[in-house]
């Protein structure tokens, strides 16, 4: 029976003088220093809670420890050797689970997959992005599709958009209304920050 993997808070907490020093759970000597960590309902010297893999020191890359097969490893080690791997919506790759991707609804693409899938436009932080059909696609090539079945934009002058409104928001509201009740039309993102 394998066991499941599971992740563990890290509490750094200060040793009282009139307290009784408590043992260190990985190298079984008293804790004599000021801090001490607590972890796996055990204590710990800052020194000995260490990733099995790559012996970093685990209260300083964050509050979260991981366990499976009797190893403690850090969350980078952990999704190396046991995270599970998706598909790009793009390209239908496997991706590593510790890769940076990027997401849009339920889809996840490797950073270089997430493109125009008409034109091969790259992304970059703060681009608005549309997702019809399942398909990415930049604002020209939205638009020209939503020409092409009838809508045509509402011309404004870009200064009177709001700095956070997505694109969308320029089209008659109705049409878009219809037009999304109609088509089941998803609503557009706006590309904000890299996730892992």
């Amino acid at each position: 029976m394998q066991k499941r993997e599971k992740s563990f808070g890290i509490q750094m907490l200060s040793v009282q003088p009139d307290t009784k020093p408590k043992g260190c759970a990985g190298c079984n000597r008293k804790i004599k220093d000021r801090y001490l960590l607590k972890a796996l309902d055990k204590y710990w010297h800052e020194d000995c809670l260490k990733c099995a893999c790559c012996d970093c020191r685990l209260g300083e890359v964050g509050s979260t420890l991981y366990t499976k097969a009797n190893l403690i490893l850090c969350r980078r080690d952990y999704l190396r050797l046991f995270g599970v791997t998706g598909n790009c919506a793009a390209c239908s790759k496997l991706i590593p689970a510790f890769e940076m991707v990027m997401r849009a609804k339920e889809n996840v693409y490797h950073l270089d997959c997430f493109a125009c899938q008409l034109c091969n436009q790259r992304f970059c932080v703060g681009d608005k992005f549309f997702l019809k059909n399942n398909m990415i696609l930049c604002q020209s090539d939205y638009e020209e599709g939503l020409m092409k079945e009838g809508y045509a934009p509402q011309m404004l002058p870009l200064s009177s958009w709001p700095s956070n409104v997505c694109l969308r928001a320029i089209f008659n509201q109705q049409l878009i209304i219809d037009y999304e009740r109609k088509k089941n039309n998803p609503p557009t993102g706006i590309l904000s920050h890299l996730t892992c």
